[in-house]
Parts: C-alpha cells; structure tokens; sequence
C-alpha cells in the first residue's frame, strides 16, 4: 500500500514500487475479459434452442448477435473515456454490475424484445468493462518483464475467449438450457466484482480532472453504429442494398469528420497523437486484420464441423481445445523469449504468416476429411494468433500517458471488434453467392450437390482469410518500426508523468 505522492517524485514511481498485488489484479482482468469476449460466441451455440423456446424468425435471429455488437463496438471509445474520468475500478465495477444485470434479464426473458434489449444493454457495458480491463493491465505492470508476461496471459485470454465460449456454449445447451449461456455471466461476474474491490489498486489523479467530449463521442459512437450496422445488414440484404451503402456512407462521413475535431478539441476523446504513432497504429492494423480472419476459423469451422462431420456442440467446443493449447503456449513462447529480441516487426508478421498457412490447410477439407485433417489447421491457427495478439496489445498501449490509457486501450477493442463485424458480413456475402453459384453450375439443389456446394463456400471463405492475412503481414512488417528506432517493449517501464495518474494504491 502506498501513500500519496507526485508523480514527478524522484524517490519513488510506479515502476520502481509495483503492487503487490498486482497478479492478483492480473486473474481479476483477466476473468472480466473472458466474459466479455466469451460472450460474443456462447450465445452462438444457444441460438436454435433460444429460437425454439422464444419463437422468432431466422430473419430475426442475427439480431442476438448484432445488438451485442452493435452496442460493444459503437460505445467502446466512449466507455475508455468513461474509464479514464471516474477512475479504472469504478468503471470496473460498474462495468461488472451492468453486465451481470444485463444478463440476468436476458437469461429470463420471455419474449424476443426482451432478449435484444438485454443483449444490447450486456453490450453498452462491455464497452465500458473490456477498455477498462486492459487500462487497469497497462497501468499495474510498469516493469518491462512483468509487463510481458500479463499480456501473454491477457492476449492469450482475448485470442481463445471465443473458442472457450463454443466450448461453455456446447456444454451449457446440451447439460442445462440455453438460458444458463446468459446467467452463467453473473456467476462470473460475482466472483470478479468481489476480486475487483479487493485487488484492484484505486488511482488518485494528480492535476485537472479530464473533461468528457461530447461532440466527439457523438461523431465517433454514431460513426462505428454505422460501419458496424452497415455490413451486418450488407450481409442479410446483400450488398445491393441502399440502405447498407448510405449507412456505410455516412460512418466515413462522420469517421472523417472525427479527425478535424479532435485536432481542435480542448478535451479530445482520442487524441490523435496516440494512433498515429507508427507502432501502435500498425498494432491496432493488426487486431483489426486477426479479428476480420479469425472468424474465418470460429464461423465456418464450426459449420463444417456441425454440419458436414455431424459433432453435437459439446465435440465442437472440444475440436477448438488444441488451438487454444496452441495459442497460450505461442503467447508465453512470445512474451517471455521471442518480443523482447525480436520485436512486433518481426512477430506480428511471423503470426500473420502462420494465420494464413492455416487458412490455406482449411481449404484442404472435403466432404470425407475427418477431424484429423482438422487438426493441423486448427493447431497452426491456434500458434499464429498467439504470435499475433500479445505482442499487437503490448505494442498498442506501450508508452500511451496514464490519463489516456482507457482510451488507448478502447482503440484495441474497438479494432478486434469493427474486425469481426467486417470480416463476418464480408466472408458470409462471400460464401453464400459461392455456394449459389456452385448449386447452380452443378445440376440444382440435391442433397449431395448442396452438401458439397457448403464445403467449397466455407474454402472461398477460407482463402479470402487467408488473403487478408497475407496482406497484414506485408502491411506490419512495412509499418511497425525496427528495433531501437523508437518505444522498446523491452525496455520500456512507461514512468507517469507530471499531471498523470499518481497510484494511491488503496483495497
């Protein structure tokens, strides 16, 4: 526990004098981000059971997806703002509670209205628990070792979240009901409120309280509704539709906007200095592309293994446990040896790589492939994303001041997430029409034709993947700069500075 002091004292700072705490504060963050990014996939597996029981339409189904999302992408900035004005565990506890609240009444709805506003509301306070979590990370873990370490853990909990919720999500449905996808949030968010209060430091600011922007926010929030919205309806209407080109029109509009105000703005919401800093901006290129070629993997994947090799739920959540193996073990590999000699200029792209072999190895699958043609893709996917995420979120938050480090962290949040939505309206579109085009080239619809037509879609959907990450390793490898050339995730200890966030570490 430590007492007030400046943080221009010369004796002591948060680098020299961490918490002793701190990996406590580690499981705590970590528990709130699975629940978070886990929560974008159990309910996934939970759809046809909550269809059933509730009786809405596969027209209506997308919507307890895309409310989530909607909510989580639009509102993320807005929510590290949040974190950065009242303060890292109260936005923590907050962020908790409403989570926790928001999947109670979702887990007890009993109509189709009440489970999208439930799920909308889960997102509202994901956008403010996901940005704190990680601000809480960067502002307790100032020795470079350390430092390493909890975002190995942290980008290995953010890279197999989803996997880990096809595997609750399976066992949930099948063992009990799909309502316990939802209420299972609020065991979890128990133990992390309680863990929360206790192990989480509280900071003191020192100097001017930050002021909210208001007219940013409002640009920002409404320019990611659009993008986000834009492309999940591009993907139920088609890419024909007006509706979708005038909302993805108007988020670029108000996207470009964005940057001329916060330029000008007293209080900005994001200032710009922190995305355009070479290595970070290449970092969140780097979440946006893992998270737009990931659901190649969770979405598609998932299909085959249902559909086509006939797994019940609970097989399909196994089948994704050697990737997540893999991932934890590239994420430690990563930390702990590999970033501190080589940097993200050579890992990320290494990891992008790797994605991108994996996604040319789906393509390889057939109507009489097995689980063990599976496997090796899922095993190589699993060590690319390792290799990918940790050292991205290091790189991402690295040398940002403490009063912007919700925000900074919010950047990588809302980049995995614009990602997903992206890479989820863009590989559907592209599927559907291949799988079409298939039916129709081979003789119409029977059972075999459309059997095979669902395997050649999810390839088309693999190789686009495989493209996209193909792209992200030429553009990370052009864009993170070299070793020594600037911030080093070695050596850096991120000091506060004058007129930052001085720790009151007090439980």
């Amino acid at each position: 526990m430590f007492s007030s002091m400046s943080s221009t004292s010369p004796s002591v700072s948060p680098a020299a004098a961490p918490s002793s705490r701190r990996w406590w504060t580690l499981a705590t963050v970590g528990l709130a981000q699975l629940m978070v990014v886990l929560d974008a996939t159990v309910v996934n597996i939970a759809l046809p059971s909550a269809q059933a029981d509730l009786g809405f339409s596969d027209g209506d189904r997308q919507w307890v997806v895309t409310a989530y999302s909607l909510a989580f992408a639009s509102l993320l900035l807005l929510g590290g703002g949040i974190s950065d004005l009242i303060g890292r565990k109260r936005a923590f506890v907050i962020g908790l509670i409403g989570f926790a609240i928001a999947s109670a009444i979702g887990g007890a709805a009993d109509s189709f209205g009440m489970l999208i506003a439930a799920r909308a509301l889960q997102g509202v306070f994901g956008a403010i628990l996901a940005p704190t979590a990680l601000a809480v990370l960067t502002t307790t873990f100032t020795v470079p070792r350390e430092r390493a370490r909890a975002f190995g853990v942290f980008g290995a909990i953010a890279g197999a979240g989803g996997a880990v919720g096809l595997l609750l999500g399976g066992y949930l449905t099948e063992a009990l009901d799909w309502r316990w996808n939802l209420y299972i949030n609020v065991v979890i968010a128990a133990f992390a409120i309680i863990a929360g209060l206790v192990f989480i430091p509280r900071l003191e600011r020192v100097g001017e309280r930050p002021k909210l922007d208001v007219p940013g926010t409002l640009l920002v929030s409404a320019a990611l509704f659009g993008l986000v919205y834009g492309f999940a309806n591009a993907e139920t209407d088609g890419w024909d539709s007006p509706l979708s080109w005038g909302v993805l029109t108007g988020a670029v509009v108000l996207l470009i906007a964005f940057v001329p105000w916060q330029r000008r703005a007293a209080h900005p919401l994001l200032p710009l200095r922190i995305v355009m800093d070479r290595n970070r901006g290449a970092s969140y290129l780097a979440v946006l592309i893992a998270g737009l070629g990931m659901f190649g993997v969770f979405l598609f994947v998932t299909y085959y293994l249902q559909v086509t090799l006939e797994f019940t739920p609970i097989q399909t959540g196994l089948s994704f446990l050697p990737m997540i193996a893999m991932l934890v073990l590239a994420a430690q590999l990563g930390t702990n040896i590999f970033i501190p000699r080589f940097g993200p200029k050579i890992l990320v792209p290494i990891g992008m790589l790797l994605a991108g072999t994996a996604m040319i190895l789906f393509t390889r699958l057939d109507l009489d492939s097995s689980y063990v043609d599976v496997l090796p893709a899922l095993m190589v996917m699993g060590f690319g994303m390792g290799t990918i995420m940790p050292a991205s979120m290091q790189t991402a938050t690295l040398g940002v001041d403490r009063q912007f480090a919700g925000v900074a962290s919010a950047m990588v949040n809302t980049s995995q997430q614009v990602g997903g939505s992206i890479g989820t309206a863009l590989l559907n579109t592209l599927a559907a029409t291949a799988a079409t085009n298939y039916i129709t080239d081979n003789g119409g619809p029977s059972q075999s034709v459309v059997a095979e037509a669902a395997v050649h879609s999810y390839s088309v959907a693999y190789f686009t993947a495989a493209a996209f990450f193909a792209f992200g390793a030429v553009l990370t490898a052009l864009m993170f700069r070299r070793r020594g050339d600037g911030p080093s995730l070695a050596h850096h200890a991120a000091p506060a500075a004058a007129g930052e966030e001085a720790p009151v570490m007090a439980h």
